[in-house]
């Protein structure tokens, strides 16, 4: 018995050294982890965290509560920008019905800076070829110096640059909530004249004449040549607008993204930008980026061609040319972009 008694006595000393020994060891395995995640895990932006950014300030920090007095106007500039959009997805989604949440999908124009924290929405025509190859060079980790030596071909390569839909749910989110977004937007309907002039007017853009051009001729033209159903070549404004009103296209799914609103495609209701940038000041405020950044000194924003840019006046004698029936359809399509962005209903827009 008194044998017995000791045996038991010692295995249970002995299953009380394996506990302690096991939890000792899980204690460690996640101290180990927590270290190694550790740089992952803070938050709070506006509070300066010396272990990750080498004594130095991240973009978020240095936007919301500037050290720079001169940059202290432009952030002022900027909270009128986000408190736009605020207010105009308040209205839209009071009136609104639809509810969505986003997908990965989603994502796919949202570019992402590991190293600088940033999360950049391209739009196209909103000089989105010059970001891209500005955050090549943010990215590039000394591979690319001069923005302007990117090929604009190298820009629009997917593998180029990562976008948000290819983390998991966690680390988008992560990013959502830690790094500075940007958005650059353009008056809509200079925009979308620039996507027509582009796209339907160049001769080298021939895989939009076939792929959009013939569906438009055969669609809107009455007697069309057998030229132009073939290739698409020759599409009128007109036509454009009549296909992009027309409630087939929309069954079609989404809009090209040359022509789809920035609602649409950055979501702006759902990610919070940090920054607004627009079109009409595009060097100001993509240089006030960049130094958010901490790279202003030595990187510059791309100066563009303005005598190719798309101007309030041409765009104004291409919707003279169509009816005032598609002036007010385009309208209705592109008001959320108006509101948002605070964009003026035009002038030369007859909507009576």
């Amino acid at each position: 018995m008194k044998q017995t008694l000791s045996e038991l006595l010692r295995m249970s000393r002995i299953c009380r050294m394996v506990f302690a020994t096991c939890l000792g060891s899980f204690i460690l395995v996640i101290f180990y982890f927590q270290s190694m995640f550790q740089p992952v895990m803070r938050r709070n932006p506006f509070v300066a965290d010396s272990c990750c950014r080498k004594g130095s300030r991240n973009a978020l920090q240095e936007l919301y509560n500037p050290t720079q007095p001169e940059l202290s106007g432009m952030a002022v500039l900027h909270q009128a920008r986000r408190d736009q959009v605020v207010d105009a997805c308040r209205v839209y989604s009071a009136s609104s019905h639809k509810r969505r949440v986003l997908t990965p999908g989603d994502l796919k124009h949202l570019v992402v800076d590991e190293d600088h924290e940033l999360i950049y929405c391209y739009v196209p025509k909103v000089a989105c070829t010059n970001w891209k190859r500005v955050m090549m060079v943010l990215t590039g980790r000394g591979k690319y110096s001069d923005p302007m030596e990117i090929p604009s071909n190298e820009a629009h390569v997917p593998s180029n640059l990562k976008t948000l839909n290819q983390y998991s749910i966690a680390e988008i989110n992560h990013r959502l909530k830690n790094y500075l977004k940007f958005l650059f937007v353009r008056e809509p309907f200079e925009r979308l004249v620039s996507a027509y002039r582009n796209k339907f007017t160049l001769k080298y853009n021939s895989s939009f004449h076939k792929r959009f051009g013939t569906r438009i001729v055969r669609r809107y033209r009455k007697n069309a040549t057998q030229d132009a159903l073939l290739n698409g070549a020759d599409v009128k404004f007109k036509e454009f607008a009549e296909y992009l009103v027309d409630p087939a296209t929309q069954r079609d799914g989404p809009l090209n993204e040359h022509w789809q609103t920035v609602y649409q495609l950055c979501h702006p209701c759902h990610i919070h930008y940090d920054l607004v940038g627009k079109y009409e000041t595009l060097v100001e405020d993509a240089n006030y980026v960049l130094r958010l950044v901490g790279v202003g000194d030595s990187l510059r924003f791309p100066s563009y061609a303005k005598s190719t840019r798309t101007t309030d006046a041409m765009t104004a004698q291409f919707f003279s040319n169509i009816s005032s029936q598609q002036q007010i359809q385009l309208y209705q399509l592109y008001k959320l972009d108006f509101l948002m962005f605070n964009y003026s209903t035009p002038s030369y827009l007859r909507l009576d």
